[in-house]
C-alpha cells in the first residue's frame, strides 16, 4: 500500500508540466557546472601549441601562466650579453677583459644563430628515422671532435661531413670542455645523436683549441679521440673575427686601435683574443702534451674553399671512412665566394651556409696588415715545423 502511494505521488509530480521543466533545467544546470569545472581543471595544465617557423611542427609546452607568456618566452632570443654594456669601457681605457667580452658576446649570439639554422635548414632524414624508430642505435660520446679554430671554416667542414652516411654530428656547439664541463659526461652524451654500429659521432666547438684545460679533459674522456683543426691565415682570421664582432656591436673601436698596445711603437696586443687565437704553435704545444700528432688532423681553411672535395678526402681518410664525399657534392657560389652543397643532409635541395658566413671584411690599413704578417711569421714557421705542413700564409 505504501509503495503504491509513493509511486502515485512521484507520477503526479512528474506529470505536472511546470515541475517537469524545472527538474530538466536543474539537471542540465548541474551537468553544465560539472563540465565547466572539468574544463577549467583540464585547460590549466593542457600544453599550449606553438607552431615553429623553423621546423614547421607543432611544439607542445606546459604552462601555468598562460599561452601568451609562453610564446613570448620562447620567441625571445637569449641575451647572455645584456650586462656587457656596463662592463665594456670606452676605447680610452682598453683592457683585455673588455675585449674578450666583446668577442664572447658575438660568439654566443653566433652559437644561437647556428643552433637555429641547424634546426631550420635540415629536415629529418627519412632513412635515419626508420632506423631509430624501433629503438635501434644508441648515444655515444664523440669519437672525433673539430676543436678549432674560430673563423677558420669549422661550420663549413661540419656541414660537409654530415653528408657522409657514417657520420652523425650534433648541430649546435656543445661547449662541454670549456663552459659546461661541470655538467658531467652523461649530460654531454645526451646531447649526441643516436648512432648505429660503424657510424662515428662528432661535434665541433672551435674554442676548445685555445682552452687550456680542454686537452686534459678530452684525454680523460678518451685518449683515442681524433681531433680536427681547421686553420686559416691568422691575419685574415683575425680580421674575420673582428668583422663578426663588429656586425653585432657596430660601436666597437677600430681594428687598428685594438691591434696595438702602442701604435707608435708597433707593439701588438696579444691579450686581444682575435690576435691570440692565431698564434697556432703556442696552442698546439698544449695539445701535444696529451695527444700524439698522428691523432690530430689539420685542415686548410683556404683549400676547404678552393678544393673542398680534396680536403674532405683527407678528413675521410683520417676518420677511417670510405671516400663518399667527392666533387659531385659541391658547386661554387659566386655571390658568397665559397662552395655550397648540391644536396644537404636529409634534403634534396642545394644548401649554402647562412648569411653570417662570408661577410664582407672592412678595409684595414695596409700598414697594419703588414705589421701583423711580420708579427705572425715566426709563429707560422714554428707551426709549419710542428705539423710538417706548409700552409702558404707567408
Amino acid at each position: 500500500m505504501e509503495y503504491s502511494l509513493l509511486c502515485h505521488s512521484l507520477y503526479a509530480l512528474w506529470s505536472s508540466p511546470v515541475k517537469k521543466k524545472l527538474v530538466v533545467l536543474g539537471i542540465m544546470f548541474l551537468v553544465w557546472v560539472y563540465m565547466l569545472y572539468s574544463c577549467v581543471g583540464h585547460c590549466s595544465t593542457m600544453p599550449s601549441v606553438l607552431v615553429g617557423k623553423e621546423t614547421g611542427t607543432a611544439v607542445g609546452r606546459r604552462t601555468e601562466s598562460g599561452g601568451a607568456d609562453l610564446v613570448s618566452r620562447l620567441l625571445a632570443k637569449p641575451q647572455p650579453w645584456e650586462d656587457v654594456e656596463s662592463d665594456y669601457e670606452e676605447p680610452s681605457v682598453r683592457t683585455a677583459a673588455s675585449r674578450d667580452l666583446l668577442n664572447n658576446e658575438a660568439d654566443r649570439l653566433e652559437d644561437w644563430e647556428e643552433e637555429m639554422r641547424a634546426g631550420e635548414q635540415r629536415a629529418p632524414d627519412p632513412s635515419a628515422l626508420s632506423s631509430f624508430s624501433n629503438g635501434s642505435g644508441s648515444k655515444k660520446l664523440p669519437q672525433a671532435i673539430i676543436i678549432g679554430v674560430k673563423k677558420g671554416g669549422t661550420r663549413a667542414l661540419l656541414e660537409f661531413l654530415r653528408v657522409h652516411p657514417d657520420i652523425r654530428a650534433v648541430g649546435a656547439e656543445p661547449h662541454f670542455f670549456d663552459r659546461n664541463y661541470d655538467n658531467g659526461l652523461e649530460w654531454y652524451r645526451e646531447l649526441m645523436p643516436k648512432t648505429l654500429e660503424g657510424q662515428i659521432t662528432m661535434e665541433k666547438t672551435p674554442s676548445y683549441f685555445v682552452t687550456r684545460e680542454a686537452p686534459a679533459r678530452i684525454s680523460a674522456m678518451s685518449r683515442d679521440t681524433k681531433l680536427i683543426v681547421v686553420v686559416r691565415d691568422p691575419v685574415t682570421r683575425a680580421i674575420s673575427d673582428y668583422t663578426q664582432t663588429l656586425s653585432k656591436k657596430p660601436d666597437i673601436p677600430s681594428f687598428e686601435s685594438l691591434t696595438f698596445k702602442n701604435r707608435t711603437t708597433g707593439l701588438i696586443d696579444t691579450s686581444w683574443s682575435a690576435i691570440q687565437i692565431g698564434i697556432y704553435a703556442k696552442h698546439l704545444d698544449n695539445w701535444l702534451q696529451y695527444f700524439p700528432m698522428e691523432q690530430i688532423l689539420f685542415v686548410s681553411g683556404e683549400r676547404l674553399i678552393s678544393d673542398p672535395a680534396g680536403e674532405l678526402g683527407r678528413v675521410q681518410d683520417f676518420l677511417g671512412l670510405k671516400r663518399i664525399i667527392t666533387d659531385k657534392h659541391f658547386y661554387f657560389n659566386q655571390t658568397k665566394g665559397f662552395p655550397c652543397l648540391k644536396k644537404a643532409e636529409g634534403s634534396s635541395k642545394p644548401h649554402c651556409l647562412g648569411k653570417t658566413k662570408g661577410r664582407t671584411h672592412p678595409n684595414i690599413d695596409p700598414e697594419v696588415v703588414q705589421r701583423l704578417r711580420d708579427f705572425y711569421r715566426p709563429f707560422n714557421m714554428k707551426f709549419y715545423q710542428m705539423t710538417g705542413h706548409h700552409f702558404g700564409w707567408d
